[in-house]
């Protein structure tokens, strides 16, 4: 991918973060985005991150802020993306949320959270990353296992990641034309934060739930991404890429 230039949004830490350093060591130059919110950690992860690509390779990095849930701050991060490189050549739309509760607990802010960053977060990233994304190039949406299986205290979750599936199917069509390829990778069980504070119990029990037995890295869902936006998938778009060690349920 040497030459060539991506965007990765939520690419701070987690599987977003294994995703820029597997597109950058393919050759790609690099944007991270992160939340813009105030105080909000992740800025020093995008930018301890940023500084790490870029000591191997200078001026192949860059991080950008930006609330995905805003359409205004979303289109601003693609104009300054624009100005500076000209154009992108893929764009993984990763930024997400999680607020778990059952639908009888759940707040309507927690919904509307979810739902607004999650799934209105990805139709903006793809609306006005089409804007600068070179023909030719492609779009990886990460969608999430969830959205088939809808676990238990995730309506507003894999509501979200549901619509992701479905918005990636039609805008592959969509974007045929100008031979961009659009699909989405749904990850199972996988080593982030969001399942670092589960007990050994609970973490056991996952495990007897996955065919191999165990919880996946994020490197294993960057590799599948990372395929997805290379030549090796040409003729692979509207697809629904599931990484999960073969869930059992």
């Amino acid at each position: 991918m040497t030459g060539q230039s991506a965007l990765v949004t939520g690419g701070a830490r987690g599987i977003g973060a294994a995703v820029a350093r597997a597109l950058h060591a393919a050759g790609a130059r690099v944007a991270v985005n992160y939340p813009s919110l105030a105080g909000d950690p992740a800025r020093e992860d995008a930018l301890a991150l940023v500084d790490e690509l870029n000591q191997g390779r200078p001026d192949s990095a860059r991080a950008l802020a930006a609330d995905v849930a805003s359409a205004e701050q979303v289109q601003a991060m693609m104009s300054e993306l624009a100005t500076e490189w000209g154009a992108i050549d893929h764009l993984v739309n990763n930024a997400g949320i999680i607020r778990d509760r059952s639908i009888a607990k759940m707040s309507l802010d927690a919904w509307k959270s979810v739902l607004d960053v999650n799934l209105t977060g990805v139709f903006h990233g793809c609306k006005f990353g089409l804007e600068i994304l070179n023909d030719g190039g492609s779009i990886v949406n990460i969608s999430s296992l969830s959205a088939k299986l809808g676990f238990h205290g995730q309506s507003n979750y894999a509501a979200a990641k549901a619509g992701v599936s479905t918005l990636s199917r039609v805008l592959a069509r969509e974007c045929a034309g100008r031979e961009i390829r659009v699909n989405a990778v749904a990850p199972g069980v996988i080593e982030t934060s969001m399942i670092a504070s589960i007990s050994d119990r609970a973490r056991d029990e996952l495990a007897r739930s996955i065919a191999l037995k165990r919880v996946g890295q994020p490197s294993e869902v960057a590799s599948a991404v990372l395929f997805l936006c290379s030549p090796l998938a040409s003729y692979i778009t509207g697809t629904i890429l599931e990484v999960d060690g073969g869930f059992l349920g």
